[in-house]
Order: C-alpha cells, then structure tokens, then sequence
C-alpha cells in the first residue's frame, strides 16, 4: 500500500504544538485580554527574564523577529557603514539582511564539511582592518564551534553575536547557546523549536549597558516616554506572543529531547544507505531544529518522496552569495566550495516532536529504497 493512500507527512508541523498545548495557551492570551495590555507589558517583561534564565544570562530584549534581534544586536554595539561583519552564506538569508540594515558589509566565508556551521579556519583570512564582529550560526540546531571562534574574536578584538535562530536550548561544552557571545539572538517563528504564533525575537546578553541599549533602540531610542535619547527603531514582542511563548518555554527541555530520540531513530534507520546523515559536534548538544540530509540525487529524491506523501524541504537551495539580491557579496570563484556544494545536496526531512517513530520508519523506508544500489556520497 503505497503511503499516498494516508495522510501526508508534513517537514514541519507548528500547528500539531500548538494544538498539543491548546488550553493553556488560549488561557494565556485570556490572561493578556482580560488585563488589556498588549504591548510591551507584564508577559513580555515575565518572558525575557525567563527565557533570560533558560540560557544562562542576565539579560533578555524581547523584539520584533530574529531578524530584528540580529539587526538592533549590531546597532547597540555601534556597527554601521564602512564596518564588516563576518558571517557565512550557508544560513537564512536574515542573518545577511540583518548585517545590510546596520549599514555595514557582510563578509561571507565557508562552512565546515561536517557541521554544517561557520569553519574556524576561515576566519583570521577574512580580517580586516574595517572588522567589528563575527556572527556564527548554530545552523540547523548545531552550535557552531564557540571555543574557537571566541578565542579568534577576543585575539582580534571583534565582538561575537550568536545567530541562534535554531537552537534554543542546544549546548556547547556544558554551557546553552546564547551565554558564548557579546549579544545572541533568537527568533519565535512558528517553526522553531521555541515558536510563538507568529513573528517573535529576542536579544540576550549579560552586559547590562548593551541590554539597556537594545531595549532604547527598539522602541525609537526612549529612556522615558515619548524623549528619544537616541535614533531608535519600533521592533517589540507584544503580550500575546509572550504569553504564548511562556507556554511553550515550559516544555522546550522535553520537546527538544523528543526532538534527539526522533533524529537518532532516523539515523539508525539510515545505517548504511547512500545518503550522509547530520554529524553532531562531540562536545555540543544538537537539537535537531531541522534534520537534514545530503544525497547526490537529492531533487530527485525529494520527488520520489513527495509522491508518497512525504514531504521535505531544502535549508537552503541558493546560497546568499548567488542570490540577485547580494551577489555584491561574492567573495570570488572557488572561495566557498562547501557552501555550493551543500546548496545542491541537503535536504530537510520531517522532524518535530509530535512526529511519530512509525513516521520516522515510513520515511526512512522510503529513503532506503530510493538509494538501493546507489554509490555512497563522498
């Protein structure tokens, strides 16, 4: 019986959380209707203080998306025109755009081969005079290699921001991601492991003067009502996604480790088949926001799977560097190989914790006899 005849396996599923988590979330946003308050209040205040903790820092900025967190992160640290930030092209195009809209240069240099996350051995070629700071990104749920690239950022003088867009809750040597950097950055998306229901982000920090900077800065540089000290910007997570977000702060820890059993299940079920399955960093704990593949056949293995109901995505199909919009920023021929390469060969399959190991088998199946007899990628 070909799966087609069932109901279609979905890459990601935000609606099945939120539906798990229903009647506390609806008394949640009661909570914020009855009070009245709507931006900016209680449950924001509540939330940053405990997401703020859930990570180890003293200090959380709720905003308007990751993006947001990301963009007002480098304007509190003073970056803007004729500064370089250096970042990678493997990741959501934000973590780009974030850097354009402060004014300064996105520096794009290659990822590791095996990690998927910013390589540390590409970064001293790319420093320059104009550098102000480096944005690693702990790209599909796996931290990037912190140890190393805060020990090239402090040599060198240059602040960290963490892109930890997809990795709430994800470790590195014993500490969360989110307490390694100056600033780090979270997005809400419905998607991500910690999902609100709609836009959402968040800056956290343990530097009291770039909290309180980041929190003038998003709402049009006021210390006091309506008298902006600075330039600022209007970028706030309002009561209702804070609500939310406290709901499902409650069951990250689990949801996360759903997450893990789900991924191990799939690469036990992968064994042996031509496909190269995620790595996860020996010293780090991966939280499988995404748990993605490569294959050499990869657009011809998505469609083989779409046919029978499953379906996937691609984390990302076009590197920043080749897209219309930021080719300005090509660093020039042969410079981000495995960037290319992994553009043409990752492929996200269904992963969430509502996910059930009787799906994960039915995919991995499906896989498995898709490769059947296939060289091994290399």
């Amino acid at each position: 019986m070909k799966h087609t005849e069932h109901a279609p396996i979905p890459q990601a599923n935000p609606g099945a959380n939120t539906q798990a988590h229903r009647a506390e979330i609806e008394a949640a946003i009661a909570r914020v209707l009855d009070r009245g308050w709507y931006i900016l209040g209680p449950e924001v205040e509540a939330f940053e203080a405990e997401f703020a903790t859930f990570c180890g820092v003293a200090h959380g900025i709720g905003v308007g998306s990751g993006t947001e967190a990301l963009h007002l992160a480098l304007r509190a640290l003073g970056i803007g025109p004729g500064e370089e930030v250096i970042t990678v092209s493997h990741t959501a195009v934000a973590t780009v755009a974030a850097i354009e809209l402060a004014g300064a240069r996105p520096v794009l240099v290659d990822v590791d081969p095996l990690t998927y996350t910013l390589d540390p051995a590409r970064l001293e070629p790319a420093i320059t005079p104009r550098t102000r700071a480096i944005i690693p990104v702990h790209l599909y749920g796996q931290p990037a290699d912190l140890g190393l690239i805060q020990e090239i950022a402090r040599r060198y003088g240059l602040w960290l921001v963490e892109d930890a867009a997809q990795a709430h809750g994800a470790v590195y040597r014993g500490r969360r991601v989110g307490s390694w950097g100056d600033l780090a950055c979270f997005s809400f998306y419905p998607t991500k492991n910690l999902g609100a229901l709609g836009d959402g982000g968040m800056v956290v920090t343990n530097d009291a003067h770039l909290a309180r900077r980041v929190r003038e800065l998003r709402e049009y540089g006021w210390r006091q009502r309506y008298v902006s000290e600075i330039a600022g910007f209007n970028s706030r997570l309002d009561e209702v996604q804070a609500a939310v977000l406290r709901v499902k702060l409650r069951y990250l820890e689990a949801e996360n480790e759903r997450r893990r059993a789900l991924a191990q299940r799939y690469t036990a079920l992968l064994a042996g088949c031509t496909v190269v399955p995620p790595a996860e960093r020996p010293d780090a704990r991966h939280v499988y926001h995404l748990y993605v593949i490569r294959s050499s056949r990869r657009d011809d293995l998505r469609q083989a799977l779409h046919s029978q109901g499953i379906i996937t995505g691609i984390h990302y199909p076009v590197p920043v560097h080749l897209q219309p919009a930021y080719r300005h920023l090509h660093p020039g021929p042969d410079t981000l190989p495995v960037t290319e390469r992994l553009a043409g060969e990752v492929l996200s399959l269904p992963l969430y914790p509502e996910l059930s190991e009787a799906q994960v088998e039915t995919v991995a199946q499906a896989i498995r006899e898709f490769t059947q007899g296939q060289e091994p990628l290399v």
